[in-house]
């Protein structure tokens, strides 16, 4: 137990007569999410070195006072749990003499205030009585006379407080597939994640373990992109735990006198429920999609990470697209909560998050899009002032035009490619006046609504400003930048298919963008799954699925003949070899499992099971799905409140809703036939809308 952890127990029975509510441990919002992140970004080694985060790492509040009014008919006593030294104080007056096993508290209204303090991991706390119980309806501060609603989540065991957060275990084996002396290489199968276990060591002398994505990084030995040397000094065998890493192979070199009996690992995971599927009558395509969920699953973990093996970091712009597929996958909105909060950390804003000028904006846009899959307003409530503060650093940094442009100490990425990044960049304006929407809406959440005005305004002028300023009626396309005053002449995929996916291109700009760049191979291509996230998307925008997934058969399916059982950070099918495993000037410097490259799990629940929500929280939403040349589809789409099911082939659809009122637009050359009372409306010329009004109902439609 932690020398930190201070429990004070009041035990006591509980009146039938007083129904108890479940007390929750509560702390400063952000707060365990930023310690929680000091944990796991200290964790990245690079060949034995540690190699922390290169961005401002913030700590979480070491002194907190945690406050309630109550008002009760009857003095009771509490449970009181706290992770941290504390005092207690009601209506101003220490309570002194505390008898750490009771906390009386005198009937009528009152005013109760704990101040904890824990340096070592965080302040927190867990009030438990018949009526006062800690929860979301507690207000804390930090000490500077500024009061927020407190962080909670599912913490509500009273020996378990927050800071006792960890992932879950399982046994896994390996082969051996070399063995020569004092060398063994073992093969777990597939891509995992896990703290491995030497059984059965003993002898003096060292032990080498030489992690592999594949077996030539292993074989590589101090190449490779992790090792470990460990000693070892006993008779008697026994086993040694590692560090959590990535890996499917592992080399093991032995002094002479060191042996061991066999290599296991411990497989490291999130405990997630798969509420969401997808299946079609493409057997490569399901390969894909089941490939894509496995890389999704070992990433999502405390956070959404990058990768497993190399950086183990969390990036904003990386983790904006786990945000999208987590909904098509688990829904689960905690994780994305927890890395919200700890990209954020606490003010003052110095830096852009990551230190990257577009990653500040998918951070703001990426609360915009958790709220429509969720309607968490309460969430959107909380972490507001920081969207604010980070807002006015972004605006604080536009130039005399309004527009953003990478300034000392920023780092203007947009993607691995041979851009021009410096000077007014067209995409990032368009990431910027779509911050600036998240921040109106957030704003009017908020209770804000001069900012939500003014949020609103500079948005539309931005996006007036944008197509006045870079688009081309020669190029029939936005171009790429404007550097002192001079417009480039070069056109780039990113802001035109940015401005489809924004829905800022009326549709007559829309198919000029389709035709002249979406569709023209002589625009420079995009290489990385990353970006390929939003071109496969706006393919799916302009109805281009098909041509999309001829992409995604050659792209993903070109990795799965290499042998991927995860998905990779990039792939260049002209490379050969080794090369495809060379990066960042290192030969085995390129992740093998990146989160990123998940993105099929998104693109066929949103764009071939076609749902998307359409109000916050699913409260309506639409279906309009896509068979892109398939026999047929069929899948699940988790929402906060049930699953949409979906099957459709070329005569029948089949949907099961979930609660909301839903609308199934279909293409069809005459009406499509329904049960009697559903409602059938022509959307045009050979379009239909079917409502889905009835929640938890079997809707079949023939067309």
């Amino acid at each position: 137990m932690k020398a930190n952890l201070f429990f004070f127990l009041i035990l006591f029975s509980f009146s039938p007569a007083f129904p108890q509510e479940k007390a929750s441990w509560i702390w400063y919002p952000g707060d365990f999410e930023i310690w929680l992140h000091t944990e796991v970004g200290g964790r990245r080694q690079e060949r034995g070195q540690i190699y922390p985060p290169f961005w401002r790492v913030d700590s979480p509040y070491g002194l907190v006072q945690f406050e309630t009014n109550y008002n009760i008919p009857e003095a009771e006593t509490v449970q009181v749990h706290s992770d941290g030294r504390f005092n207690v104080r009601i209506d101003g007056e220490m309570i002194y003499d505390l008898d750490p096993m009771n906390l009386a508290l005198p009937a009528g209204k009152h005013h109760l205030l704990f101040l904890v303090e824990n340096f070592k991991t965080f302040p927190s706390i867990r009030v438990q009585g018949k009526r006062v119980n800690s929860g979301k309806d507690w207000r804390v501060s930090n000490q500077n006379k500024k009061y927020n609603t407190v962080g909670t989540g599912n913490f509500t065991d009273p020996l378990s407080p927050p800071d006792r957060f960890s992932l879950e275990y399982t046994p896994i084996s390996a082969r051996v597939i070399q063995q020569e002396a004092h060398k063994t290489l073992v093969d777990f199968g597939k891509e995992t994640f896990g703290k491995v276990i030497v059984k059965g060591l003993k002898g003096t002398g060292k032990i080498r373990l030489f992690y592999g994505e594949t077996p030539q990084e292993a074989l590589a030995e101090t190449l490779a992109e992790t090792y470990e040397y460990r000693n070892v000094n006993r008779s008697v065998a026994a086993s040694d735990t590692t560090d959590s890493r990535a890996f499917r192979y592992i080399l093991a070199l032995t002094d002479p006198g060191v042996s061991f009996d066999r290599i296991e690992a411990l497989y490291e995971y999130l405990p997630l429920t798969n509420k969401g599927s997808f299946e079609c009558s493409d057997t490569l395509l399901n390969k894909i999609y089941d490939v894509s969920l496995y890389t999704l699953n070992l990433n999502t973990r405390e956070f959404h990470l990058d990768g497993i093996k190399r950086d183990r970091w969390t990036w904003s712009g990386d983790a904006y697209q786990s945000y999208l597929m987590n909904f098509y996958t688990w829904f689960d909105e905690d994780v994305n909560k927890r890395t919200l909060w700890a990209l954020r950390g606490h003010d003052p804003v110095e830096t852009h998050i990551n230190t990257i000028l577009d990653y500040s904006f998918y951070w703001m846009i990426g609360i915009y899009d958790h709220y429509l899959y969720t309607g968490d307003t309460a969430f959107v409530k909380q972490v507001y002032p920081r969207m604010k503060t980070l807002m006015d650093f972004c605006l604080a940094r536009t130039n005399a035009n309004g527009f953003v442009e990478g300034l000392p100490g920023d780092w203007v990425f947009i993607d691995w490619a041979p851009i021009e990044k410096t000077g007014e960049v067209s995409f990032q304006q368009l990431l910027l006046a779509r911050s600036l929407q998240a921040m109106a809406l957030s704003a009017r959440l908020a209770d804000d609504p001069d900012y939500a005005l003014k949020c609103s305004s500079l948005s539309e002028k931005i996006r007036t400003k944008i197509f006045d300023t870079f688009w081309s009626d020669e190029k029939n396309a936005l171009v790429h930048n404007r550097k002192n005053g001079v417009l480039s002449p070069t056109v780039t995929r990113y802001a035109n298919m940015f401005a489809i996916l924004f829905d800022y291109a009326d549709p007559a700009v829309k198919q000029k963008i389709r035709d002249h760049v979406i569709l023209n191979d002589t625009i420079l291509k995009i290489t990385t799954p990353y970006m390929k996230f939003y071109e496969l998307a706006s393919l799916c925008e302009i109805g281009e699925e098909e041509k999309a997934l001829e992409f995604v058969r050659d792209y993903w399916g070109g990795m799965l003949k290499l042998g991927a059982t995860s998905v990779w950070e990039a792939y260049d099918p002209d490379q050969k070899g080794d090369e495809h495993y060379a990066m960042y000037g290192h030969p085995f410097g390129k992740s093998l499992c990146h989160a990123w490259g998940a993105n099929p799990v998104y693109l066929f629940g949103k764009y071939l099971l076609g749902v998307k929500p359409t109000s916050p929280g699913y409260t309506t939403y639409t279906i309009e799905p896509s068979l892109a040349g398939l026999e047929w589809i069929k899948g699940k789409v988790p929402t906060p409140n049930g699953t949409i099911e979906l099957y459709m082939n070329k005569m029948e659809i089949r949907v099961k809703t979930a609660q909301g009122k839903g609308i199934l637009r279909i293409e069809s050359a005459s009406k499509p036939t329904v049960e009697e009372g559903v409602s059938v409306t022509r959307a045009g010329e050979k379009s239909w809308e079917i409502g889905l009004d009835t929640p938890l109902r079997e809707y079949v439609v023939r067309y």
